[in-house]
């Protein structure tokens, strides 16, 4: 793939495209329901007085967010009747999402209600995860290769915007409120975005798209595992953000260990991390547009493992905001401008007449890294020590770079068809 690189009058005119828009609102979108079965739930079913044994499992509400592929060639297959193949697919999942959320408005968090619970959960997560294909699908087949990395990162700064509003707007609705009041909120905001789709221009679809259901599933992963270098690309996604991802999972017990009160935590970490987050990728997807999205590549993820290594020198630091603000606000800046990069590339992997499922297949599994291979972190850190812990997420950053230039030359020979 020839990486493009695009002047400064070019790069702020896709900056503020009707196309760039459309990504952040759909993130957005996107992003809103996720904490609503997850933090949020929790938040409720703890309030309703359920036992912890039973909260721990509601983490299986999540899973029709890993196995999303599994459902995903339908939306390659089929066109709904109105609409068009995207939007009318977006508008029934978007519709289907507010519905859900009123059902789950409706259950109660007690003993006897509890299967009811799950399933109104179950049913929000299932129609954000189709609601996720689709908006993915959507951003690959609007922009332009030499737009995917701006896209992205406008497309995830939206999506921790709505992260944002449904966990700390939810929370404080519910506190004001009630938890039924705040889900019935949160379902009207869901309809709001259903403006976004129809206000959205549907796309002409791909040549040799899919005409049956066995080509739908079928010819998606032949089209990719036929390419040369697929299951080192595989391997890549797994390791590029591994370090970071690692590292991250185990942030606040780090800071709790060294000192830092819950004050100093949830101002400097989550509110002052969440804009250098959001700055990060917002850079990122402009850097990208000027540098190519394969130089970028390298870059952030250099930058993300140097980032990763101030968590091993705010070890040996005594207690400071200041220290503490440096090096989240570096971490969080890296994180950003590596996860713009990232995403991008995985857009640019897919073919387009198969958009959504090819997607839906390689985000599924960039959630391995976050749900299992993070799981023995805490035993690491206990085992390790905080210093030698961060080190070793620092050094498993070096696996993916190795492999980057061989992922991209091999990207760049076998390109899917635009």
């Amino acid at each position: 793939m020839t990486q493009p690189r695009l002047s400064w009058r070019e790069t702020l005119a896709a900056l503020f495209s009707g196309r760039m828009l459309i990504a952040l609102l759909m993130g957005f979108s996107s992003g809103l329901p996720l904490l609503l079965t997850g933090s949020v739930l929790q938040a409720w079913l703890s309030d309703g007085g359920v036992d912890l044994t039973h909260i721990g499992l509601f983490a299986l509400v999540g899973l029709p967010y890993t196995l999303k592929f599994l459902w995903s060639p339908l939306f390659d297959r089929y066109t709904p009747a109105w609409l068009g193949r995207r939007r009318g697919w977006l508008a029934l999942t978007q519709f289907a999402l507010a519905g859900a959320l009123l059902l789950l408005s409706t259950t109660q968090p007690t003993a006897n209600h509890l299967w009811l619970v799950m399933l109104a959960g179950l049913l929000v997560s299932f129609f954000s995860a189709s609601q996720d294909i689709v908006v993915d699908a959507y951003r690959r087949e609007s922009l332009g290769d030499s737009e995917l990395g701006l896209g992205s990162a406008l497309y995830v700064n939206g999506y921790r915007v709505g992260m944002l509003l449904a966990g700390g707007g939810g929370l404080i609705i519910a506190d004001l409120l009630s938890f039924e009041a705040m889900y019935r909120i949160m379902a009207a905001c869901m309809m709001a975005c259903v403006l976004v789709t129809l206000l959205a221009p549907e796309l002409p679809p791909p040549e040799g798209r899919p005409r049956t259901l066995r080509e739908a599933v079928v010819l998606p992963f032949r089209d990719y595992f036929s390419r040369q270098g697929a299951w080192l690309i595989l391997a890549f996604i797994l390791l590029y953000k591994l370090g970071d991802t690692m590292a991250s999972a185990m942030t606040t017990p780090f800071y709790l260990d060294l000192g830092y009160t819950k004050t100093e935590i949830g101002t400097v970490v989550k509110l002052f991390g969440f804009w250098a987050t959001i700055a990060g990728g917002t850079l990122g997807g402009i850097w990208i547009l000027r540098v190519g999205m394969h130089r970028a590549l390298w870059v952030f993820g250099f930058g993300q493992m140097a980032s990763t290594l101030g968590f091993v020198l705010l070890a040996y630091w005594p207690p400071s905001a200041a220290a503490l603000g440096a090096v989240v606000a570096v971490e969080n800046l890296t994180a950003g401008m590596g996860t713009a990069a990232f995403v991008g590339f995985m857009a640019s992997l897919t073919d387009r007449r198969f958009t959504a499922t090819q997607y839906a297949l390689l985000s599924s599994l960039l959630g391995v890294p976050r749900v299992l291979l993070s799981a023995p972190t805490g035993w690491f850190a206990q085992g390790l020590g905080w210093p030698v812990f961060f080190l070793l997420c620092a050094l498993i950053a070096i696996p993916g770079l190795l492999l980057l230039r061989r992922v991209t030359r091999l990207a760049d020979a076998d390109q899917p068809p635009k």
